[in-house]
């Protein structure tokens, strides 16, 4: 038997003034036992207080057995999660925004809405 899948869309401010709100919206799902789809299309702006929250969200479901998925990463969330190296234990290392600055051979990466 399949189990159903939960989805939660992300607020677009996931600045650290907004921390506590994103906190609250994560809290009720943390020891759900289905699957939990977060999107990430309407984020605009993030910090690393924002993103080391996901990042404890989802290892700690991951702990439990629970699978937690960022879907449709915009540009935004997906390059702060690059800077802080979480876009691989975030799931949105595949989500490349197609922008001329971005080379992938370079060694730094160009500056965003992101502040850490």
């Amino acid at each position: 038997m399949a189990k159903s899948m939960n989805h939660l869309t992300l607020q677009t401010d996931l600045g650290i003034e907004r921390v506590a709100d994103l906190h609250a919206a994560l809290q009720p799902h943390l020891e759900d036992d289905v699957p939990l789809q977060l999107a990430g299309d309407r984020v605009e702006r993030v910090h690393a207080a924002g993103l080391q929250l996901l990042h404890a969200f989802v290892r700690d479901r991951a702990a439990r057995g629970q699978s937690t998925t960022i879907t449709q990463a915009s540009p935004a969330l997906a390059a702060a999660a690059r800077q802080l190296a979480l876009a691989v234990s975030l799931g949105v290392d595949g989500t490349e925004p197609e922008r001329s600055d971005m080379h992938p051979t370079a060694t730094t990466l160009p500056a965003t809405g992101a502040t850490a």
